[in-house]
């Protein structure tokens, strides 16, 4: 079974824009030979392994500032408070995307701006409504993807370090710290990439899939049966289809509506006979079109790029003092399909007419030359992010109700 995979990353970076296939080795494959001296585990009991444990105040969850401002389609500019809920009913683990700037191949375990960024970008807001974890993990850098590639080559990250590592990091969370609480795995990319095989190899079928409320998987492509919500990628981990079920799983890959997928799509395509790319919309679990509440960063940067955003009010004396901006309205989000993919299609309901932007930033891609076959990958996240904040809070009530406190 082969799916295509991408990684985040900026042109800035260096890495080929070429389009690059990435492989899923199948379950039954024998891993590579070992090097002739394995990589020694990485302790997770100790703190500094971790980039965000519950109710540290320094480290990348607990130090971040994730106030927003709400700007109105009239121009209009308010102030949107956050906080994180120190006895949030549920945790959350969260393995991030390829980021890391080390120059070898698989990165270090020391924290770098890359890694603090991406929490910053994509998982530190879920605290208001689960406890949560995030592991280091020795991925392969983006420097290491770029040794890697060669015409035709595929790329697979399903075994080697980067695996162990969080295999090792999710056995010591079940251990010392879940407690038999529910926990909801959150990824994207290359962290989607490793929590497929986990959740495969690891959770699927076994008791602890109990205590799963849910996994939402962006960046990514993971099979289902055509027109079945379960089957494929997983044998008992459904799709979600609506803002409470619990124990099943939100995938997606974004494209703009006026850039859909192309021919060489890094996302939406697998070939498997009888298999589809499941989609499922964060703005409309159950199916149909919904606004999404984008979390946008006010600077412009995404999570390996930092091209400067454009104005979002045309007023000179309105000032955007807060990390991320809101845009109520602006973005709607589907489930699609064309003759390349099954995605979901952003469409940006921008009006030239009142003094709010009318675009955002964050496609792949220098100037006017946009990669179409990434997408809108490096913000995936941001995109659905207030929409997956509200789910996974309903999601916790709904699995309390069921299983109780803990």
């Amino acid at each position: 079974m082969v799916k295509q995979f991408a990684f985040g990353f900026a042109l800035a970076s260096g890495l080929s824009a070429s389009p690059i296939a990435f492989a899923q080795t199948p379950a039954s494959a024998q891993p590579p030979a070992a090097a002739a001296e394995a990589p020694k585990p990485v302790d997770y009991s100790d703190p500094k392994t971790w980039l965000c444990r519950p109710g540290r105040k320094d480290d990348a969850c607990g130090s971040v500032d994730e106030t927003a401002t709400v700007v109105a389609a009239d121009g209009r500019l308010t102030r949107e408070t956050w906080s994180a809920d120190p006895n949030a009913p549920i945790d959350c683990f969260y393995v991030y995307p390829t980021v890391s700037t080390d120059t070898t191949p698989n990165s270090d375990m020391n924290p770098d701006p890359a890694e603090l960024n991406v929490v910053k970008q994509q998982f530190a807001r879920f605290a208001s409504k689960c406890k949560p974890y995030a592991p280091m993990y020795r991925q392969v850098t983006l420097a290491g993807l770029r040794r890697m590639l060669a015409p035709g080559a595929t790329v697979t990250l399903d075994q080697g370090v980067q695996y162990d590592d969080v295999k090792n990091a999710w056995n010591y969370y079940l251990q010392h710290d879940n407690q038999g609480r529910g926990v909801a795995l959150i990824a994207h990319s290359q962290g989607s990439f490793i929590l497929n095989r986990l959740i495969r190899e690891e959770i699927d079928g076994k008791p602890v899939q109990s205590r799963l409320v849910s996994a939402t998987l962006m960046g990514t492509t993971i099979e289902v049966p055509k027109g079945k919500d379960v089957g494929g990628s997983f044998k008992n981990v459904p799709l979600c289809k609506s803002a409470t079920q619990t124990g099943c799983a939100i995938v997606y890959a974004s494209f703009r509506s006026t850039v859909p997928p192309p021919a060489n799509t890094l996302f939406g395509h697998v070939t498997t006979p009888g298999m589809e790319a499941a989609c499922v919309n964060p703005a409309a679990p159950g199916g149909g079109s919904g606004p999404l509440h984008a979390y946008l960063d006010a600077s412009g940067r995404t999570i390996t790029s930092n091209a400067p955003a454009k104005p979002w009010v045309s007023t000179p004396d309105l000032k955007i003092d807060t990390p991320w901006v809101t845009v109520p309205g602006l973005l709607t989000a589907q489930c699609q399909t064309n003759e390349n993919a099954n995605y979901l299609e952003i469409t940006v309901h921008g009006d030239p007419s009142d003094p709010r932007v009318d675009d955002i930033t964050g496609d792949l891609g220098v100037g006017a030359n946009v990669l179409a076959n990434w997408g809108l990958h490096l913000i995936d996240v941001n995109l659905g992010m207030g929409n997956l904040v509200d789910i996974i809070g309903q999601q916790a009530k709904a699995y309390k109700a069921k299983n109780g406190s803990r």
